[in-house]
């Protein structure tokens, strides 16, 4: 099964994370089937993400994680899925 989630990247008390489809049984930090997006925690929560792609996975039946559902409702790119399943 096909998880939306963050990857960790950055130095030492300085994260930058990924946002990553991957299988669910995968390290954190493994092989990703695509990169979807980045996110800055420390940079006023800056996101940046691949619309049309994330779509593309969420139709397809990948699941994402807390923190990504909530990165996605405060992009937007959640309810644009709510009305494409309609």
């Amino acid at each position: 099964m096909l998880k939306l989630r963050l990857t960790r990247l950055g130095s030492t008390k300085r994260p930058v994370y990924r946002l990553a489809a991957m299988e669910s049984l995968s390290k954190r930090d493994g092989k990703a089937v695509a990169y979807l997006g980045n996110y800055y925690p420390l940079e006023d929560s800056k996101v940046e993400l691949k619309e049309e792609e994330i779509l593309n996975f969420l139709k397809n039946g990948a699941q994402p994680t807390r923190t990504v559902k909530s990165l996605l409702v405060k992009a937007g790119v959640w309810a644009k899925f709510e009305e494409l399943k309609k």
